[in-house]
């Protein structure tokens, strides 16, 4: 009996927004991911389609949260790449940094691919330094044309 009431009572604390979410709800599809909630106070009653805008503004305005999300969304992934675009053109510090955070989330087989040819340039670093996989993938992204100009597939 009491477990049931516990059991009643989560539901409860998660629908009434009382529960900080760390992911999308079962059936969403980016369930895969997750972030660290001591880091993004998301209330459990939000929408999945408010949840990711808030963090893509998160991610936009201090994008080093990024490396905070595991199996970031498509969007999610362009609001890094605007910022690490900016950095990159305007020639300011630390794109680098944020290109190893964009590996790091690709070491995860569960990410969407956003621009084609990026897992493969990832792959193709493995077991090299961090900061030449991001500089990798920033020679990558400076080779593409538009590369941060994708289309949303979803």
């Amino acid at each position: 009996m009491m477990e049931i009431l516990l059991t009643w009572l989560r539901r409860l604390s998660h629908w009434l927004g009382f529960e900080t979410a760390d992911s999308f709800p079962p059936g969403h599809p980016y369930e895969r991911t997750r972030w660290n909630g001591a880091y993004f106070d998301i209330a459990s009653d939000v929408k999945p389609e408010d949840i990711e805008r808030r963090l893509c503004e998160a991610i936009s305005n201090t994008p080093l949260v990024f490396g905070y999300i595991d199996n970031p969304t498509p969007r999610m992934q362009r609001a890094l790449l605007a910022v690490l675009e900016e950095r990159m053109r305007n020639n300011r510090g630390r794109a680098t940094e944020l290109a190893v955070l964009l590996v790091q989330a690709y070491e995860s087989p569960h990410i969407s691919e956003i621009i084609p040819g990026l897992r493969s340039v990832v792959d193709a670093t493995r077991g090299h330094d961090p900061g030449d996989r991001g500089r990798a993938v920033m020679a990558f992204l400076g080779s593409t044309q538009s590369p941060f100009d994708v289309i949303e597939m979803g």
